[in-house]
């Protein structure tokens, strides 16, 4: 378990289609079975979908949550963080990851993917918002695991 206890935080969006939510999920499984624990928003799409394959593969799930109610986050979040801050709750996701992975997303990911590259943290970009400078792209899960053990090792 080369990343055992790193945090990763995976972004995207909470409504998301099918191809991005298989993405996340393969990405989320990958990352757990290396031993990351894995931080997203806790809600649906992208952030459900990668929690999920992060739980399937043994990992700790974490949701930075928008809202008051733990009951919010999706039923593969182990451990809610209850913010009821809205928006800004990305900056705590952001500044808890130390490597960030945008997968699809709208503007609610494009501000993470700010804050990520404004707080000097690594964003890797799968199927995501494009020609960001400081964004490292990659085109398969396999490829962003890759990527986030260069980047830890």
């Amino acid at each position: 378990m080369v990343l055992k206890n790193r945090r990763i935080g995976i972004i995207g969006a909470g409504i998301a289609e099918e191809d991005l939510k298989e993405l996340a999920y393969k990405v989320g499984y990958a990352l757990g079975k290396e031993g990351a624990i894995i931080l997203t928003g806790g809600l649906g799409g992208v952030m459900e979908a990668a929690s999920k394959g992060a739980k399937e593969a043994g990992a700790i799930t974490v949701g930075i949550l928008p809202g008051a109610k733990a009951g919010e986050a999706n039923p593969y979040v182990l451990i809610p963080i209850v913010t009821d801050m809205g928006q800004a709750r990305n900056v705590i996701l952001v500044r808890s990851s130390e490597v960030v992975v945008s997968i699809g997303g709208g503007f609610g990911t494009l501000s993470e993917i700010a804050l990520a590259l404004k707080m000097w943290k690594p964003v890797i970009g799968l199927k995501t918002w494009k020609d960001i400078p400081g964004v490292y792209y990659v085109d398969s899960p396999e490829e962003v695991l890759a990527k986030v053990l260069e980047f830890l090792s």
